[in-house]
């Protein structure tokens, strides 16, 4: 069994604003793994800023694997603990490599065709008129969960934007999702809280930013909205941190980005964890190429969740690799009647 990689930088068609800044483009890596004449593909998600092993030395971790990808996987993804977007490459690309088809990772109804996921429309930071017309475009396409990014413009006006959604469209009609990326200060995170629920919102995820256990823990406690962990989770390796975490905070949901968690094995290992504790869980993708959401969306059907889930990013980039999945009315569908043109420029890569 032999392996190489390959560098690749996926161009946004429009810059997504988030509280950190605008993103133009998003470099993320491509694994392949052969053996003889079967190959299986996976993506190595690596999120600059933002990857607990964005760090010197990413690059020698995947000629490592490659080095040893004939070694046994569990001892792989020991070894790669602290890289948990390259574990969830590797998780991909022997999925890949033992499937009849290399795109179909885990068989069911939804890669037949027979069945979609539900997901958010999410509608990215900008000035407001962008913004409105983002919201306006996501309930023309039927979403009935839509997630705004907040934080990175005048609060007032976010509150604004928010009243102009509800004026039209009840709780009953129309979920709305907030995510903050920790944008809040701690001083007064529970009184913009409070503004917010005045909207009927489902949940605001990361009001504050990571490692603030403490104040954290108060406003899932005393916050009128529900609080979702996101970023949080990031760089938590061991599984007795996670339960230390987990028990500390007491979140009312936490957010899981296989690219960012560990792959597969990390994700499962949270949903054990919180399911103990009755705490609720969703899955997002994080700005993958349509590689890595594929991975990412077969999984999350494996799980049979019913409440929308975060994978509708497919379509932000202008040189994505072309694929049959598609969002439709508010859900993501996986096309088979497969054409030529279904995974098109994922073998050019590595030419």
């Amino acid at each position: 069994m032999e392996a190489i990689f390959k560098k690749y930088r996926l161009n946004f068609k429009i810059p997504g604003g988030t509280s950190r800044g605008v993103l133009s483009s998003k470099e993320t890596y491509f694994l392949k793994v052969t053996n003889g004449e079967n190959y299986g593909i996976g993506e190595c998600g690596l999120f600059r800023g933002l990857s607990a092993d964005d760090v010197p030395g990413y690059e020698i971790q995947l000629m490592w694997l490659c080095e040893n990808i004939h070694l046994d996987k569990d001892f792989l993804l020991s070894k790669l603990i602290e890289f948990p977007s390259i574990q969830f490459g590797l998780e991909q690309a022997l999925l890949s490599l033992n499937s009849k088809d290399p795109f179909v990772l885990i068989p069911s109804k939804f890669t037949k065709g027979q069945d979609n996921i539900s997901i958010n429309g999410l509608v990215w930071m900008g000035d407001k008129l962008f913004m409105q017309n983002q919201i306006k475009e996501k309930l023309s396409k039927g979403f009935s969960t839509i997630k705004l990014k907040i934080g990175a413009i005048d609060f007032e006006t976010e509150l604004n934007l928010l009243k102009s959604i509800r004026n039209e469209f009840n709780s009953d009609e129309i979920e709305i999702r907030v995510d903050a990326n920790g944008a809040f200060q701690v001083n007064d995170a529970l009184v913009k809280l409070q503004r917010l629920s005045d909207f009927d919102l489902h949940s605001i995820e990361q009001p504050i930013q990571i490692k603030q256990w403490e104040e954290m823990a108060k406003l899932c406690e005393k916050s009128p909205i529900d609080i979702a962990l996101d970023e949080e989770l990031i760089g938590v390796f061991k599984t007795s941190e996670k339960e230390i975490l987990i028990n500390s905070i007491k979140p009312q949901y936490i957010i899981l980005k296989p690219s960012l968690i560990g792959g597969i094995e990390g994700t499962e290992e949270w949903i054990n964890i919180v399911d103990r504790y009755n705490i609720g869980w969703w899955i997002t993708s994080a700005l993958e190429s349509n590689i890595g959401l594929n991975a990412i969306a077969q999984f999350t059907y494996s799980l049979q969740t019913i409440i929308p889930q975060g994978l509708g990013t497919g379509g932000l980039f202008s040189n994505n690799i072309k694929s049959p999945l598609k969002v439709k009315n508010g859900g993501l569908y996986y096309l088979n009647n497969r054409g030529d043109n279904d995974w098109q420029g994922y073998d050019s890569i590595f030419k």
